[in-house]
């Protein structure tokens, strides 16, 4: 995702990236390649943590050692970590917490997000203005973010599944992610917007990609998070309720360790 990212990001903005497997920036196109992570918390105004939530205490102590964000915006897409947890690891910090899915490789994505307590609105339209290149974008409270991570960033993963087992029907499945949108608690636009964009994305990236449905699907689900909770559970002959509820509660465990 933080490759997707970058690409899209290098079209409009001036990008420095870092990534401690030099195999994925060299010969990156359109960006600066830092040394380290001091040196891009020095050249960055902006620090986007593209990382797995397994990985946050490494980045964490990284970033700790390297200096401090008291004048910089952090924007995280890690599943499951609150704001509150990342500022009580770097202080007085303005955080942006967001959940892009995988469509926003191919700027067809939809990004969910929030603001943390020390972020102000302008921090928040920035946020907005960056992932708003990698397509549409919904802002909600932190409360939704599990519930709006567990329907469109896990979204296309579902999408994947039912056509690796020949069972997916478009409006059919449109209205049932519609439905448990609504029962996480998304008013019926928001729930419209999420269920639609995702479904709508992740056939565009299918088209795109040229790979198999089952190929597509093994890229989205991490081992250990959400999207794996839920097609776990759907596997074993739970509902879709239940197992987007398993995803929700994945983002809950997440999130406590």
């Amino acid at each position: 995702m933080g490759h997707a990212i970058a690409n899209r990001l290098a079209r409009r903005f001036d990008l420095v990236i870092f990534d401690k497997d030099t195999s994925r920036t060299s010969g990156f196109k359109g960006a600066a390649v830092a040394a380290d992570i001091r040196a891009l918390i020095d050249a960055a105004d902006t620090i986007i943590l593209a990382v797995k939530p397994q990985h946050f205490p490494e980045v964490f102590e990284e970033i700790t050692s390297s200096g401090i964000l008291l004048d910089k915006l952090v924007i995280s897409i890690a599943a499951g970590i609150p704001t509150d947890y990342i500022e009580g690891h770097f202080g007085v910090c303005r955080v942006i917490r967001v959940m892009p899915n995988m469509p926003a490789r191919i700027g067809a994505g939809m990004t969910c997000m929030c603001k943390g307590k020390f972020a102000g609105n302008a921090d928040l339209k920035l946020a907005k203005n960056i992932f708003g290149q990698l397509g549409k974008v919904l802002l909600v409270d932190e409360s939704m973010m599990n519930a709006a991570t567990a329907i469109s960033g896990n979204g296309p993963g579902y999408v994947y599944y039912l056509l690796e087992k020949n069972k997916f029907v478009k409006a059919e499945f449109s209205n049932e992610l519609i439905r448990q949108a609504g029962k996480l608690g998304f008013s019926l636009k928001e729930a419209k917007l999420l269920a639609r964009t995702t479904i709508s994305g992740a056939l565009k990236v299918l088209k795109a990609s040229g790979l198999a449905a089952h190929e597509l699907k093994n890229q989205v689900t991490s081992k250990g998070g959400m999207t794996e909770a839920a097609l776990k559970t759907k596997e074993n002959g739970a509902t879709w309720e239940e197992a987007i509820r398993a995803a929700v509660e994945r983002g809950q465990e997440l999130a406590k360790k």
